[in-house]
């Protein structure tokens, strides 16, 4: 089955409207489609849905209109600092932006430059900025126990092509404690394409370690685009599913009938 859960649109910082994402979905033979739009975060409203409400309606709309052509579902990725109601949507994709320094916010992943500058408030040194990125995100899937975890490893968005993160060893062991911690929680782990998608990456993330020792100790994964457009909400899915078959996974999960159900790869 084709799905994907991670859908933005023009109620935050996607590019299509929400009615053109489903047409999208359907012409490519989806399945199902999850919209996830940006919870508000006060800190930071420059990418974040304003309008929750007309967000909520507009997606029952589309899920009563298109009912018959496909399965919407209604969803939320939710920053770890600003939680929203649960019983508002389907699912919940919890996800990690920020970097909280001395009460002020630094975004994670909105473009080299500004991760560039983060890095430099930790001195260049990647393992203390790791572990002040996942120390309290995992922190938060603990307790929280989100849906699904949005790109785990965001921190290495724009590691390509000098690989600072990725080939040091010493941040993998890092990133692998974290990862056996937050697998502690039973939540689903998105793959996430959107990286590739946007020209920062040539494979998905979690990295290929992190996937190998999910795949060891029982992950259960969700096959996402986090598509800010209509034309790229399958991105690199058929190469990121060959990747998962040769590492050992038999099938991801998707959303179907309101379950999360095996799609076999």
């Amino acid at each position: 089955m084709l799905s994907n859960f991670h859908t933005h649109t023009s109620f935050c910082d996607g590019k299509n409207t929400a009615e053109e994402m489903v047409i999208s979905a359907i012409n490519n033979g989806f399945s199902s489609l999850g919209f996830s739009g940006h919870g508000y975060t006060k800190d930071d409203t420059s990418y974040c849905m304003t309008d929750t409400e007309g967000y909520m309606a507009e997606i029952k709309r589309l899920k009563e209109k298109y009912k018959n052509k496909i399965q919407i579902y209604l969803g939320i990725e939710e920053d770890m600092r600003q939680l929203q109601n649960r019983e508002d949507f389907d699912y919940i994709l919890g996800s990690n932006h920020y970097f909280r320094i001395e009460d002020k916010y630094y975004d994670v992943d909105r473009l080299p430059v500004y991760f560039n500058n983060v890095l430099k408030l930790f001195n260049g040194d990647i393992l203390t900025l790791a572990r002040n990125y996942y120390e309290p995100f995992c922190d938060y899937i603990k307790s929280r126990k989100p849906d699904i975890i949005g790109h785990f490893d965001l921190i290495t968005k724009f590691d390509e092509p000098d690989c600072t993160f990725l080939n040091n060893e010493e941040y993998k062991a890092l990133a692998e404690k974290y990862l056996l911690e937050a697998l502690k929680a039973d939540c689903f782990f998105e793959v996430n394409t959107g990286a590739v998608s946007r020209g920062y990456r040539t494979s998905p993330y979690p990295s290929l370690d992190l996937l190998h020792t999910l795949k060891k100790n029982g992950g259960k994964l969700v096959l996402n685009s986090d598509s800010h457009s209509a034309n790229s909400l399958d991105c690199f899915f058929k190469e990121s599913k060959k990747m998962l078959k040769d590492i050992g996974f038999e099938y991801t999960y998707t959303l179907y009938n309101n379950e999360f159900v095996k799609d076999y790869l």
